[in-house]
């Protein structure tokens, strides 16, 4: 992969500098899509949150949650998982096979992981979800794509907001933007703590970012950080008669296995990350952006059965040349063609736990992973009437693990090469109505802590799963005078060949095996309806959207062990899905925002011979703005979880003894200040 990364920057640096940038005109500014198009033509649906939601600030389980097909779990405050039609079936804890992105910068690492659990709320202006299979631009990965814009303001001014709540909840967000001319800088600071309302579940994040951009005649550079120091405990997972007991409770002991309170059971998670983005304008067609980065992630998990050391080194690159050309008659042309590379350096060292305390060296891993992808695209649009695209990209990775404490030292190499990724669109405009059709192929090869799993015992025989995605979407827009109406639904139907599943043995640790084919159908629904009142109405405007999701996720041919799970439920996803919100503010600055959730039963293993209950949840916020010149203060109070409902909602899947079930918090409230000059 170096000869890789040395040819393109010979090729980049030399198309720069063949260039006259004094014949250029000052670029405006740029907007990156992803899939190189507008986001209504990518995917099926996309969704852009902004960060304002009806609910507390500690995390943001309850803005992904009003997105169809989109479910984000939280199994103690501080462990996340995302799941994008069903991609969590292959992650015990945080975010796997989705890649995720900070501005250019992929925060997925080249390992498969990503720390989505530093991130605080003030680290993005938007997110948006793509859905299904991403690898034709965007590398490995089945489950879908997140890009998070980066917090940027046009002008200068100061941003400060503290939220409180229960469980010791508190929060403290800060922004400073000074911008000059072409150059603006934007830096954020937020601190979150809460004791958790599980024993156990304590947490405390310390995060910082800094984003500065400047533009001059034809280029545009930016460059990226981001710091984040988490602490959270794990309580771990309860048995059903221990969760109706007392769902609050951390794991007890049980057999030979300590409590997690006596261990001390926590992760410390450093995480730093820097990145540079340089954009070209090469004349009125040609365009290039690239992006260099390095991160850096510090590891430590004091678990149940070991405690666990990692060092996660890393770095990489971007870059994508556009060329874009326009014919009377609006036919329009754009190709895309780039490459993005990762190389990462990992030591992985697993003591005995003595009271959370490291102990005896079990195991000592150097890991040694690299990959690559090189990806076209081209995109027709025909009197704005058809558009036609088609894309595919080259992947290769290789992992190399080193036992250092075994003798002789020996070293297992993984290679996943000459994987093909196209991806195929046919859009049609009929006025405010689009028709969009999809074919795509996904490929995601096994995570280095899939390969390596809790046990420390190397997994050799999992394989890369992979599958073609079709999907078809309607979406109708309608315009009234002050109002407007938008609907969108969208069928899908994704085939996965050898998916990871993973299992947990009676320790708590994860393991993962292929399932054999998986069969992935479902319907996603979406409405919106906007209004905007009269300048003297007391009203100001009203936001009501639903979202709606259907799943029919089974088991092909799957057989382990003897035992055959063909034709059952997928465990870990609902059936269903329903997201309902509404917006309401008045001119004088009072408003209020209420979110309704509610998810069918859950199976919980393979068998399905356990599930979680469904459940619903409604929160609401209400708060009051006020403006002085260019002082903006508000203030709003709120709660989560009105009905006080008891549910689990990041379940341990295909756990041992029955661990299944990590309870959420029960009725809670919130309160918060933000104070804005600008």
């Amino acid at each position: 992969m170096r000869y890789f990364i040395f040819l393109f920057c010979i090729l980049y640096s030399g198309f720069i500098y063949g260039q006259d940038t004094d014949s250029v005109k000052t670029i405006e500014a740029i907007t990156v899509h992803a899939f190189g198009q507008n986001e209504n033509r990518a995917t099926a649906i996309v969704r852009n949150l902004a960060s304002d939601v009806p609910a507390n600030k500690l995390s943001l389980v309850t803005a992904l949650n009003t997105i169809s097909g989109v479910r984000m779990e939280e199994r103690s405050p501080g462990s996340y998982r995302i799941n994008i039609r069903g991609s969590s079936l292959r992650a015990p804890f945080g975010v796997r096979n989705v890649k995720v992105y900070w501005g250019d910068i992929p925060l997925t690492d080249p390992g498969g992981n990503t720390y989505f659990n530093q991130l605080a709320y003030n680290n993005f202006k938007s997110i948006t979800v793509f859905k299904g299979p991403a690898s034709s631009m965007y590398g490995a990965g089945t489950g879908g794509l997140i890009l998070l814009e980066p917090p940027r303001n046009s002008k200068s001014g100061i941003n400060v907001e503290y939220a409180a709540g229960s469980y010791h909840t508190q929060s403290i967000f800060a922004e400073a933007t000074w911008q000059k001319e072409n150059l603006t800088n934007t830096i954020t600071y937020a601190h979150n703590q809460s004791d958790g309302y599980r024993a156990q579940s304590a947490m405390q994040r310390n995060n910082l970012s800094w984003h500065t951009n400047i533009k001059w005649k034809d280029q545009e550079l930016s460059a990226l950080l981001l710091f984040s120091d988490l602490y959270y405990q794990t309580p771990g997972a309860l048995t059903l008669k221990e969760f109706n007991a007392n769902p609050a409770a951390a794991r007890p002991a049980a057999g030979a296995f300590p409590s997690a309170a006596a261990v001390n059971a926590a992760i410390w998670q450093k995480t730093i990350t820097a990145g540079i983005t340089h954009t070209q304008h090469f004349g009125e067609a040609w365009s290039n952006a690239t992006t260099l980065y390095s991160s850096f992630a510090q590891v430590k998990n004091s678990a149940i059965r070991n405690y666990e050391n990692r060092n996660e080194p890393q770095f990489g690159g971007r870059s994508v040349f556009v060329y874009n050309k326009k014919w009377s008659g609006n036919n329009t042309l754009q190709w895309n063609t780039g490459i993005e590379a990762q190389q990462g350096y990992s030591t992985i060292r697993v003591s005995g736990n003595n009271q959370g305390r490291p102990d005896t060296l079990q195991t000592d891993d150097d890991v040694n992973i690299g990959t690559y992808s090189i990806f076209t695209q081209a995109s027709v649009s025909l009197r704005d009437h058809w558009v036609y695209t088609a894309g595919v990209s080259y992947n290769k990775s290789k992992l190399a693990f080193t036992r250092m404490n075994a003798y002789p030292v020996t070293e297992q190499v993984f290679h996943y090469n000459n994987e093909l990724a196209p991806r195929f669109t046919v859009l049609r405009k009929l006025g405010s109505t689009d028709v969009l059709a999809t074919v795509s192929r996904g490929f995601s090869p096994p995570a280095v802590a899939e390969i390596l799993p809790s046990t420390t015992i190397l997994n050799k025989d999992l394989k890369a799963e992979h599958g073609w995605n079709y999907e078809l979407t309607g979406r109708k827009h309608f315009n009234f005078n002050s109002s407007s109406l938008h609907f969108e639904l969208t069928g899908f139907y994704f085939d996965l060949t050898d998916a990871i599943t993973q299992r947990r043995d009676a320790s708590g640790a994860d393991y993962f095996t292929n399932a054999g084919a998986v069969k992935e159908r479902g319907v996603e629904g979406y409405g919106n309806y906007f209004r905007a009142f009269r300048f003297n109405s007391f009203f100001d405007y009203l936001n009501a959207s639903v979202n709606y999701t259907y799943n029919h996720f089974r088991y092909g041919n799957f057989i382990k062990d003897t035992i055959t799970y063909s034709g059952n439920r997928i465990p870990g996803v609902p059936a269903s899905t329903l997201n309902a919100r509404v917006a309401v503010a008045a001119r004088m600055g009072l408003y209020i925002d209420a979110n309704y959730y509610g998810a069918s039963p859950v199976f919980l293993t393979d068998a399905n011979a356990a599930q979680a209950n469904a459940y619903h949840l409604l929160g609401a916020k209400i708060g009051y703005r006020k403006k002085w010149n260019k002082i903006n203060v508000t203030l709003y109070a709120g709660a989560d979880n009105l009905l006080n409902e008891t549910y689990s909602l990041g379940n341990d899947i295909n756990a041992a003894a029955g661990r299944y079930y990590n309870a959420a918090p029960k009725r809670n409230f919130f309160t918060g200040a933000a104070f804005e000059w600008r």
